[in-house]
Protein backbone atom coordinates (compact mmCIF):
# COMPACT_ATOMS: atom_id res chain seq x y z
CA UNK A 1 0.00 0.00 0.00
CA UNK A 2 1.28 3.35 -0.63
CA UNK A 3 1.05 6.07 2.06
CA UNK A 4 0.83 9.95 1.48
CA UNK A 5 3.37 11.09 3.74
CA UNK A 6 2.94 14.48 2.53
CA UNK A 7 -0.92 14.20 2.45
CA UNK A 8 -1.33 12.71 5.90
CA UNK A 9 1.01 15.31 7.17
CA UNK A 10 -1.15 18.41 6.05
CA UNK A 11 -5.02 16.73 7.07
CA UNK A 12 -3.12 15.91 10.07
CA UNK A 13 -1.92 19.91 10.66
CA UNK A 14 -5.24 20.60 9.48
CA UNK A 15 -6.65 18.54 12.21
CA UNK A 16 -4.72 20.12 14.94
CA UNK A 17 -5.15 23.99 13.50
CA UNK A 18 -9.36 23.19 14.03
CA UNK A 19 -8.50 22.16 17.42
CA UNK A 20 -7.48 24.91 18.23
CA UNK A 21 -10.17 27.07 16.62
CA UNK A 22 -12.48 27.65 18.87
CA UNK A 23 -16.10 28.20 18.17
CA UNK A 24 -15.90 25.88 15.23
CA UNK A 25 -19.27 24.04 13.95
CA UNK A 26 -17.19 20.80 13.59
CA UNK A 27 -16.73 20.97 17.19
CA UNK A 28 -18.56 19.08 20.48
CA UNK A 29 -20.87 21.91 21.96
CA UNK A 30 -19.30 23.73 24.48
CA UNK A 31 -19.81 22.89 28.31
CA UNK A 32 -22.40 25.06 30.21
CA UNK A 33 -21.39 26.48 33.33
CA UNK A 34 -24.33 26.19 35.91
CA UNK A 35 -26.49 24.15 33.57
CA UNK A 36 -29.73 22.39 34.42
CA UNK A 37 -29.79 24.95 37.73
CA UNK A 38 -32.85 27.29 38.13
CA UNK A 39 -31.64 30.67 39.45
CA UNK A 40 -34.44 32.83 39.07
CA UNK A 41 -35.50 32.28 42.97
CA UNK A 42 -32.12 34.03 43.89
CA UNK A 43 -31.84 37.73 45.48
CA UNK A 44 -30.76 40.22 42.47
CA UNK A 45 -31.63 37.68 39.42
CA UNK A 46 -34.23 38.01 37.32
CA UNK A 47 -37.01 35.10 37.85
CA UNK A 48 -37.39 34.58 34.35
CA UNK A 49 -35.19 32.22 32.93
CA UNK A 50 -37.03 31.16 29.80
CA UNK A 51 -35.78 33.54 26.94
CA UNK A 52 -37.29 31.43 24.39
CA UNK A 53 -40.26 34.43 23.80
CA UNK A 54 -37.97 36.55 22.18
CA UNK A 55 -35.16 35.32 20.03
CA UNK A 56 -34.38 34.92 16.70
CA UNK A 57 -33.27 31.33 15.02
CA UNK A 58 -31.29 30.38 12.30
CA UNK A 59 -32.06 27.86 9.67
CA UNK A 60 -30.47 24.99 11.81
CA UNK A 61 -32.10 26.28 15.12
CA UNK A 62 -28.91 28.38 16.39
CA UNK A 63 -30.28 31.26 18.90
CA UNK A 64 -28.77 34.26 16.87
CA UNK A 65 -30.30 36.78 19.10
CA UNK A 66 -32.53 37.04 22.38
CA UNK A 67 -34.13 39.96 23.30
CA UNK A 68 -36.02 41.60 26.46
CA UNK A 69 -37.99 44.49 27.68
CA UNK A 70 -38.82 46.01 30.74
CA UNK A 71 -41.08 48.70 32.02
CA UNK A 72 -41.07 49.75 35.60
CA UNK A 73 -43.31 52.17 37.69
CA UNK A 74 -43.50 53.21 41.14
CA UNK A 75 -45.93 55.18 43.59
CA UNK A 76 -43.59 56.64 46.28
CA UNK A 77 -45.86 57.67 49.31
CA UNK A 78 -43.30 59.72 51.97
CA UNK A 79 -45.38 60.18 54.99
CA UNK A 80 -43.42 63.57 55.91
CA UNK A 81 -45.24 64.68 52.57
CA UNK A 82 -41.79 67.07 51.66
CA UNK A 83 -43.01 70.25 49.75
CA UNK A 84 -40.39 69.99 46.80
CA UNK A 85 -41.93 66.19 45.85
CA UNK A 86 -38.21 64.85 46.09
CA UNK A 87 -37.04 61.84 47.46
CA UNK A 88 -33.95 61.56 48.75
CA UNK A 89 -31.32 59.67 50.02
CA UNK A 90 -32.26 56.47 47.16
CA UNK A 91 -30.77 55.67 43.89
CA UNK A 92 -34.03 53.35 43.42
CA UNK A 93 -36.64 56.08 43.46
CA UNK A 94 -36.16 59.98 43.18
CA UNK A 95 -39.58 61.12 43.23
CA UNK A 96 -42.51 61.22 46.00
CA UNK A 97 -46.12 61.49 46.04
CA UNK A 98 -46.60 61.29 42.51
CA UNK A 99 -46.43 58.00 39.64
CA UNK A 100 -43.12 57.89 37.57
CA UNK A 101 -42.14 55.84 35.13
CA UNK A 102 -38.88 54.35 36.83
CA UNK A 103 -37.39 52.67 33.73
CA UNK A 104 -37.70 51.35 30.47
CA UNK A 105 -35.18 49.10 28.90
CA UNK A 106 -35.09 47.28 25.67
CA UNK A 107 -32.72 45.15 24.31
CA UNK A 108 -30.94 42.15 22.48
CA UNK A 109 -27.45 40.17 23.00
CA UNK A 110 -26.15 37.01 21.35
CA UNK A 111 -23.48 34.45 21.01
CA UNK A 112 -23.93 33.22 17.61
CA UNK A 113 -20.44 30.90 16.88
CA UNK A 114 -19.32 31.99 19.69
CA UNK A 115 -19.41 36.04 18.69
CA UNK A 116 -20.58 38.04 21.88
CA UNK A 117 -22.92 41.01 21.02
CA UNK A 118 -24.83 43.08 23.66
CA UNK A 119 -26.99 46.07 23.73
CA UNK A 120 -29.44 47.25 26.18
CA UNK A 121 -31.14 50.84 26.22
CA UNK A 122 -32.88 52.76 28.50
CA UNK A 123 -34.80 55.87 30.00
CA UNK A 124 -36.86 56.65 32.92
CA UNK A 125 -36.75 58.83 35.75
CA UNK A 126 -33.88 56.42 37.38
CA UNK A 127 -31.41 56.87 34.77
CA UNK A 128 -30.67 60.44 35.83
CA UNK A 129 -30.28 59.67 39.86
CA UNK A 130 -27.06 57.35 38.98
CA UNK A 131 -25.62 58.88 35.91
CA UNK A 132 -25.68 62.22 36.25
CA UNK A 133 -23.54 61.33 39.42
CA UNK A 134 -20.30 60.83 37.57
CA UNK A 135 -18.19 63.63 38.48
CA UNK A 136 -15.28 62.24 36.32
CA UNK A 137 -16.70 64.12 33.75
CA UNK A 138 -15.33 66.92 34.67
CA UNK A 139 -11.94 66.17 33.70
CA UNK A 140 -10.68 67.32 31.17
CA UNK A 141 -13.10 68.03 27.99
CA UNK A 142 -14.63 65.42 25.15
CA UNK A 143 -16.88 64.19 27.81
CA UNK A 144 -20.25 63.77 29.51
CA UNK A 145 -23.05 61.73 30.95
CA UNK A 146 -25.66 62.73 27.56
CA UNK A 147 -23.15 60.91 25.92
CA UNK A 148 -23.81 57.03 27.03
CA UNK A 149 -26.67 57.68 30.10
CA UNK A 150 -29.35 55.91 27.50
CA UNK A 151 -27.03 52.78 26.92
CA UNK A 152 -27.49 50.07 30.27
CA UNK A 153 -24.74 47.52 28.71
CA UNK A 154 -22.99 47.23 25.50
CA UNK A 155 -20.25 44.75 25.43
CA UNK A 156 -18.41 42.89 22.18
CA UNK A 157 -16.17 39.97 23.01
CA UNK A 158 -15.17 36.63 22.00
CA UNK A 159 -15.95 33.00 23.77
CA UNK A 160 -13.62 30.62 23.95
CA UNK A 161 -14.33 26.63 24.50
CA UNK A 162 -12.21 26.41 27.38
CA UNK A 163 -13.19 24.22 30.33
CA UNK A 164 -16.85 25.62 30.80
CA UNK A 165 -16.03 28.70 29.18
CA UNK A 166 -13.70 31.74 29.00
CA UNK A 167 -15.19 35.03 27.98
CA UNK A 168 -13.51 38.66 26.50
CA UNK A 169 -15.68 41.46 26.60
CA UNK A 170 -15.13 45.29 26.83
CA UNK A 171 -18.00 48.29 26.85
CA UNK A 172 -20.30 49.03 29.88
CA UNK A 173 -21.07 46.56 31.97
CA UNK A 174 -23.83 46.71 34.75
CA UNK A 175 -21.84 45.95 38.17
CA UNK A 176 -20.47 43.04 39.89
CA UNK A 177 -20.46 44.90 42.92
CA UNK A 178 -22.99 43.97 45.63
CA UNK A 179 -25.65 41.42 45.86
CA UNK A 180 -28.53 43.27 44.54
CA UNK A 181 -29.26 44.57 40.69
CA UNK A 182 -29.20 47.92 39.10
CA UNK A 183 -32.66 46.43 37.67
CA UNK A 184 -35.22 46.67 40.60
CA UNK A 185 -37.61 43.58 38.98
CA UNK A 186 -34.50 41.61 40.22
CA UNK A 187 -34.67 42.10 43.34
CA UNK A 188 -36.73 41.27 46.73
CA UNK A 189 -37.69 44.79 47.43
CA UNK A 190 -37.49 47.71 46.10
CA UNK A 191 -35.70 50.06 47.64
CA UNK A 192 -32.42 49.04 47.73
CA UNK A 193 -30.67 47.64 50.55
CA UNK A 194 -28.39 50.66 51.66
CA UNK A 195 -25.10 49.01 50.88
CA UNK A 196 -26.04 48.54 47.53
CA UNK A 197 -27.36 52.14 47.23
CA UNK A 198 -23.70 53.26 48.49
CA UNK A 199 -22.12 51.20 45.57
CA UNK A 200 -21.84 51.26 41.69
CA UNK A 201 -24.78 50.21 39.31
CA UNK A 202 -21.88 50.70 36.26
CA UNK A 203 -18.60 50.36 34.99
CA UNK A 204 -16.93 50.92 31.61
CA UNK A 205 -13.75 48.88 30.89
CA UNK A 206 -12.74 45.51 30.09
CA UNK A 207 -13.19 41.69 31.38
CA UNK A 208 -12.57 38.46 31.35
CA UNK A 209 -14.69 35.22 32.83
CA UNK A 210 -13.64 32.27 33.52
CA UNK A 211 -15.37 28.94 34.17
CA UNK A 212 -13.19 26.55 35.33
CA UNK A 213 -15.65 24.28 36.70
CA UNK A 214 -19.67 23.85 36.16
CA UNK A 215 -20.24 25.55 39.62
CA UNK A 216 -17.69 28.49 39.61
CA UNK A 217 -16.72 31.52 37.99
CA UNK A 218 -14.16 34.08 38.29
CA UNK A 219 -13.70 37.04 36.57
CA UNK A 220 -11.09 40.03 36.30
CA UNK A 221 -11.61 43.58 35.59
CA UNK A 222 -10.08 46.53 34.41
CA UNK A 223 -12.13 49.47 34.72
CA UNK A 224 -12.12 53.61 33.94
CA UNK A 225 -13.48 53.64 38.19
CA UNK A 226 -15.76 53.72 40.28
CA UNK A 227 -19.16 54.01 38.28
CA UNK A 228 -17.50 56.29 36.02
CA UNK A 229 -17.89 56.61 32.26
CA UNK A 230 -14.22 58.52 32.32
CA UNK A 231 -11.26 57.77 34.83
CA UNK A 232 -9.99 60.00 37.47
CA UNK A 233 -6.39 59.65 37.42
CA UNK A 234 -3.98 58.69 34.90
CA UNK A 235 -4.17 54.73 36.12
CA UNK A 236 -7.63 51.93 35.61
CA UNK A 237 -9.36 50.42 38.69
CA UNK A 238 -9.05 46.65 38.93
CA UNK A 239 -11.56 44.36 39.86
CA UNK A 240 -12.11 40.52 40.78
CA UNK A 241 -15.32 38.85 41.57
CA UNK A 242 -16.13 35.19 42.32
CA UNK A 243 -19.44 32.63 42.41
CA UNK A 244 -19.57 29.70 43.61
CA UNK A 245 -22.79 27.84 43.07
CA UNK A 246 -22.37 23.97 44.03
CA UNK A 247 -26.11 23.58 43.75
CA UNK A 248 -29.37 25.28 42.71
CA UNK A 249 -30.05 26.45 46.44
CA UNK A 250 -26.42 27.50 47.30
CA UNK A 251 -24.49 30.85 45.85
CA UNK A 252 -21.65 32.19 47.48
CA UNK A 253 -20.25 35.79 46.24
CA UNK A 254 -16.95 37.33 46.83
CA UNK A 255 -16.14 40.51 45.27
CA UNK A 256 -13.41 42.77 45.32
CA UNK A 257 -12.21 46.72 43.81
CA UNK A 258 -9.12 48.61 43.87
CA UNK A 259 -8.56 52.22 42.01
CA UNK A 260 -7.84 55.90 41.95
CA UNK A 261 -11.26 57.71 42.77
CA UNK A 262 -12.47 61.18 43.49
CA UNK A 263 -10.45 64.17 43.25
CA UNK A 264 -8.84 65.65 46.22
CA UNK A 265 -8.68 69.39 45.90
CA UNK A 266 -5.54 70.90 45.21
CA UNK A 267 -4.02 67.29 44.01
CA UNK A 268 -1.84 67.97 40.89
CA UNK A 269 -1.03 64.40 40.19
CA UNK A 270 -4.30 62.96 39.77
CA UNK A 271 -3.38 59.54 41.96
CA UNK A 272 -3.58 60.48 45.16
CA UNK A 273 -6.80 59.19 46.75
CA UNK A 274 -7.10 55.15 46.29
CA UNK A 275 -10.57 53.49 47.19
CA UNK A 276 -10.53 49.63 48.10
CA UNK A 277 -14.12 47.76 48.54
CA UNK A 278 -15.21 44.44 48.92
CA UNK A 279 -18.37 42.64 49.51
CA UNK A 280 -19.40 39.09 50.18
CA UNK A 281 -22.70 37.30 50.26
CA UNK A 282 -24.42 33.99 50.66
CA UNK A 283 -28.02 33.23 49.24
CA UNK A 284 -29.63 29.93 50.33
CA UNK A 285 -32.52 28.26 49.60
CA UNK A 286 -33.89 25.69 52.46
CA UNK A 287 -37.52 24.67 51.06
CA UNK A 288 -38.62 24.05 47.41
CA UNK A 289 -41.75 22.88 46.52
CA UNK A 290 -42.95 24.39 43.65
CA UNK A 291 -46.10 23.15 43.35
CA UNK A 292 -47.40 23.32 46.75
CA UNK A 293 -50.38 25.57 47.39
CA UNK A 294 -49.01 26.71 50.63
CA UNK A 295 -45.33 27.77 51.27
CA UNK A 296 -44.00 26.75 47.82
CA UNK A 297 -40.30 28.29 48.76
CA UNK A 298 -38.61 29.42 51.43
CA UNK A 299 -34.86 31.33 51.46
CA UNK A 300 -32.57 34.27 52.96
CA UNK A 301 -29.85 36.01 51.89
CA UNK A 302 -26.84 37.93 53.53
CA UNK A 303 -24.80 40.57 51.90
CA UNK A 304 -21.12 42.19 54.14
CA UNK A 305 -19.94 45.33 52.52
CA UNK A 306 -16.38 47.16 53.69
CA UNK A 307 -14.38 49.59 51.98
CA UNK A 308 -12.34 52.15 53.27
CA UNK A 309 -9.82 55.54 50.80
CA UNK A 310 -7.11 57.24 51.95
CA UNK A 311 -4.57 59.69 50.52
CA UNK A 312 -2.75 62.83 51.43
CA UNK A 313 -4.90 64.68 54.50
CA UNK A 314 -7.76 61.19 54.01
CA UNK A 315 -7.31 58.69 56.89
CA UNK A 316 -9.13 54.91 56.38
CA UNK A 317 -10.53 55.21 59.66
CA UNK A 318 -11.88 58.27 59.22
CA UNK A 319 -13.19 57.24 55.76
CA UNK A 320 -14.86 53.64 55.33
CA UNK A 321 -17.79 52.13 55.09
CA UNK A 322 -18.94 49.15 56.40
CA UNK A 323 -22.83 47.55 56.48
CA UNK A 324 -24.98 44.43 55.99
CA UNK A 325 -28.40 43.08 54.63
CA UNK A 326 -30.17 40.47 56.12
CA UNK A 327 -33.23 39.33 53.93
CA UNK A 328 -35.41 36.32 54.45
CA UNK A 329 -37.88 35.67 51.82
CA UNK A 330 -41.25 33.28 51.63
CA UNK A 331 -43.11 32.56 48.35
CA UNK A 332 -46.75 30.83 48.48
CA UNK A 333 -48.81 29.11 46.10
CA UNK A 334 -46.61 27.86 43.24
CA UNK A 335 -44.80 30.89 43.54
CA UNK A 336 -47.60 33.46 42.88
CA UNK A 337 -47.10 35.14 45.81
CA UNK A 338 -44.01 36.34 48.14
CA UNK A 339 -42.90 37.96 51.76
CA UNK A 340 -40.10 39.76 51.89
CA UNK A 341 -38.72 40.90 55.45
CA UNK A 342 -35.29 42.96 55.37
CA UNK A 343 -32.93 44.84 57.59
CA UNK A 344 -30.02 46.36 57.07
CA UNK A 345 -27.28 48.51 58.76
CA UNK A 346 -24.66 50.96 56.99
CA UNK A 347 -21.96 53.15 58.75
CA UNK A 348 -20.40 55.91 56.52
CA UNK A 349 -17.43 57.58 58.30
CA UNK A 350 -16.61 60.78 56.64
CA UNK A 351 -19.74 60.34 54.32
CA UNK A 352 -17.71 59.96 51.16
CA UNK A 353 -20.02 57.43 49.31
CA UNK A 354 -23.53 58.20 51.00
CA UNK A 355 -25.69 60.27 49.28
CA UNK A 356 -25.74 64.27 49.66
CA UNK A 357 -29.47 64.61 51.21
CA UNK A 358 -29.67 68.19 50.09
CA UNK A 359 -28.35 71.36 47.95
CA UNK A 360 -25.28 73.46 49.72
CA UNK A 361 -27.21 76.02 51.48
CA UNK A 362 -26.11 79.25 52.55
CA UNK A 363 -25.10 78.54 55.12
CA UNK A 364 -24.48 74.56 56.31
CA UNK A 365 -27.56 72.49 57.18
CA UNK A 366 -27.81 69.98 59.96
CA UNK A 367 -25.73 67.19 57.97
CA UNK A 368 -23.17 69.38 56.84
CA UNK A 369 -22.58 70.36 60.73
CA UNK A 370 -22.49 66.72 61.66
CA UNK A 371 -20.23 65.97 59.15
CA UNK A 372 -17.92 68.72 59.60
CA UNK A 373 -18.10 67.77 63.42
CA UNK A 374 -16.53 64.60 62.79
CA UNK A 375 -19.62 62.11 63.47
CA UNK A 376 -20.15 58.87 61.78
CA UNK A 377 -23.13 58.51 59.80
CA UNK A 378 -25.04 55.68 61.02
CA UNK A 379 -27.97 54.61 59.07
CA UNK A 380 -30.55 51.38 59.42
CA UNK A 381 -33.67 50.38 57.26
CA UNK A 382 -35.98 48.12 57.72
CA UNK A 383 -38.31 46.95 54.64
CA UNK A 384 -41.37 44.70 54.10
CA UNK A 385 -42.34 43.68 50.67
CA UNK A 386 -44.92 41.51 49.25
CA UNK A 387 -45.29 40.37 45.52
CA UNK A 388 -48.03 39.41 43.27
CA UNK A 389 -46.80 37.49 40.57
CA UNK A 390 -49.26 35.98 38.38
CA UNK A 391 -46.95 35.12 35.71
CA UNK A 392 -43.15 35.51 35.00
CA UNK A 393 -43.46 38.65 33.19
CA UNK A 394 -45.46 40.90 35.57
CA UNK A 395 -44.97 41.73 39.01
CA UNK A 396 -47.11 43.78 41.17
CA UNK A 397 -45.71 45.15 44.58
CA UNK A 398 -46.39 46.83 48.07
CA UNK A 399 -43.83 47.98 49.98
CA UNK A 400 -43.15 49.53 53.81
CA UNK A 401 -39.93 51.38 54.38
CA UNK A 402 -38.60 52.37 57.65
CA UNK A 403 -35.38 54.30 57.99
CA UNK A 404 -33.27 56.20 60.79
CA UNK A 405 -30.12 57.60 60.88
CA UNK A 406 -28.25 58.94 63.95
CA UNK A 407 -28.00 62.62 62.41
CA UNK A 408 -30.44 65.12 60.44
CA UNK A 409 -30.27 63.08 56.79
CA UNK A 410 -33.85 62.49 55.53
CA UNK A 411 -36.19 65.15 53.54
CA UNK A 412 -38.80 66.47 56.12
CA UNK A 413 -42.12 68.33 55.02
CA UNK A 414 -40.01 71.72 53.68
CA UNK A 415 -38.14 69.61 51.22
CA UNK A 416 -34.55 70.15 50.24
CA UNK A 417 -34.82 72.32 47.50
CA UNK A 418 -36.14 75.77 48.18
CA UNK A 419 -38.46 77.53 50.62
CA UNK A 420 -41.03 77.26 48.06
CA UNK A 421 -40.00 73.67 46.85
CA UNK A 422 -39.20 74.59 42.88
CA UNK A 423 -35.28 75.08 42.04
CA UNK A 424 -36.04 78.14 39.87
CA UNK A 425 -36.57 79.99 43.33
CA UNK A 426 -33.54 80.81 45.05
CA UNK A 427 -33.38 80.18 48.53
CA UNK A 428 -33.52 83.34 50.57
CA UNK A 429 -30.55 83.74 53.39
CA UNK A 430 -32.19 82.39 56.28
CA UNK A 431 -33.57 79.36 54.69
CA UNK A 432 -32.07 75.54 55.10
CA UNK A 433 -33.07 72.21 54.00
CA UNK A 434 -35.57 70.45 56.49
CA UNK A 435 -33.55 67.49 57.19
CA UNK A 436 -34.71 64.90 60.10
CA UNK A 437 -33.39 61.79 60.99
CA UNK A 438 -36.35 59.15 60.80
CA UNK A 439 -38.53 58.36 57.39
CA UNK A 440 -41.56 56.28 56.80
CA UNK A 441 -42.80 55.48 53.17
CA UNK A 442 -45.00 53.28 51.60
CA UNK A 443 -44.54 52.26 47.67
CA UNK A 444 -46.47 50.42 44.85
CA UNK A 445 -45.22 49.61 42.09
CA UNK A 446 -45.42 47.08 38.90
CA UNK A 447 -43.26 45.83 36.29
CA UNK A 448 -43.35 43.85 33.00
CA UNK A 449 -40.47 41.75 31.65
CA UNK A 450 -40.16 39.94 28.60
Amino acid sequence: MKIDIKKNLLTGAALCMAALSYGQDSLPPARVPFDGMNLGWINGQNRNTDPSLLQLRDKNGETILTGTVLVDGYFNYNFARPKDNTQTISSSMGRTNEFQLNQVSVGVESNYKNAIGRLWLQTGAMTPLVQEADGSVNRGRNAGTQNLKLIREAAAGYHFNVKYGLNVEAGIFMSYIGLESYVLQENWSYQRSMVCDFTPFYFQGARLQFYPTKNFKTELWLLNGWQTYNSWSKNPGVGNSNYWRPNENIQVVANFYYGNDTHNAGDTVLSAVHRFHHDNSFVGRYYHNGNARGISQAAFSLNNHYGFQKGPGIKPRDNYMAGSSLAHRVWFDRNKLALTLRADYVTNPGGYLSFVPAAAAAQPNAYDKAIAAGKDLNIKQFTATFDVMPSNYVTFRLEYVHRNANIPYFAGAGGTTSQTGFITDAPDASWLPDLVKTENRLIVAVNFRL
